[in-house]
């Protein structure tokens, strides 16, 4: 219940930042417009795609919580990887588009209105603030970071635009408005691509970060009633929760009640190394080798 509870909550922040993100997308159209600058202008389409992403990620949030299903005999907790890498794929078109419009701007950069700025600046320091400091309140789950991973960069680049529209305020620096445009792309590419990076690790069912397979596989050889551990694989749903398959030679004159103990201890270390559900095949020698040998 109490788990239950927990994502019931992260959903709602992720909800949160979802209407918050949205509302503000829509007070920097107005005022890109307004002050002519094409950094806002910029990050305004860039956060339209942000609220685009954090509706998605708030959806599959509320799907990942569902039961598994005969379809779905896993569940649904891979769902929270599809939203990340679909929010990932998002901010990357996004930035592109920037830096496709900010680049040849640096040459005939037009005068925005550098007090205006200034004021939409303080707002959305303000506003991606509060969603930043709400969404670490909650869990931390894969998508919960590529949202939180890039509200915090538009927090950052908020107030390198406050920086800049100051600076323009005061000086002849037109040129600074798309230089900031190139500045917040870049930085945005170079976090999601990491976030992409982890959610394609999933995705492919790579081993999960933090669990070393050599040094389990050792464990699990160690451990008393195990002959041979072999064919060993280690994947994750959603980047927290984890899943072990492995097949245990042991002594086929054993009584079911000591196999069953070999398995509990095989299990607890597995559970102990952050390993959620593991499914366990006991064999004998004789079958392993008429079998063949597995590769791994």
């Amino acid at each position: 219940m109490a788990h239950d509870h927990h994502h019931h909550s992260d959903r709602n922040t992720v909800g949160l930042a979802f209407f918050l993100n949205l509302g503000f997308t829509i007070i920097e159209i107005v005022g890109g417009f307004w002050t002519g600058s094409i950094a806002i202008l910029s990050d305004a389409l860039h956060d339209l795609g942000d609220s685009f992403s954090l509706g998605l990620a708030w959806y599959f949030q509320g799907l990942a919580r569902k039961e598994r299903t005969a379809d779905f005999t896993f569940g649904y907790k891979r769902f929270n990887t599809l939203g990340a890498l679909i929010t990932g794929v998002i901010l990357v078109a996004g930035s592109v588009l920037i830096l496709a419009r900010a680049i040849p701007a640096l040459w005939n950069p037009s005068e925005p209105n550098a007090g205006g700025m200034i004021w939409l600046a303080v707002l959305g320091v303000a506003v991606n603030g509060a969603a930043v400091f709400r969404l670490r309140q909650g869990g931390d789950s894969l998508n919960e970071r590529v949202i939180t991973w890039h509200l915090l960069e538009d927090v950052l680049g908020w107030v390198a635009v406050l920086i800049g529209s100051v600076l323009m305020y005061y000086f002849d620096l037109p040129w600074i408005d798309p230089a900031l445009s190139i500045g917040i792309a870049i930085y945005i590419l170079y976090g999601v691509v990491q976030q992409l990076w982890r959610a394609g690790r999933i995705i492919v069912q790579a081993a999960p970060e933090g669990l070393d397979y050599a040094a389990l596989k050792r464990d699990i050889n160690q451990v008393e009633g195990v002959r041979n551990a072999h064919h060993l694989h280690l994947w994750t749903l959603d980047g927290e929760y984890h899943l072990a398959s492995v097949h245990l030679v042991v002594d086929g004159a054993r009584e079911m009640d000591s196999l069953a103990e070999v398995k509990d201890r095989v299990r607890k270390l597995l559970q102990d190394a952050g390993v959620a559900h593991a499914t366990l095949e006991l064999e004998t020698e004789g079958e392993r080798q008429a079998h063949g040998k597995l590769p791994i």
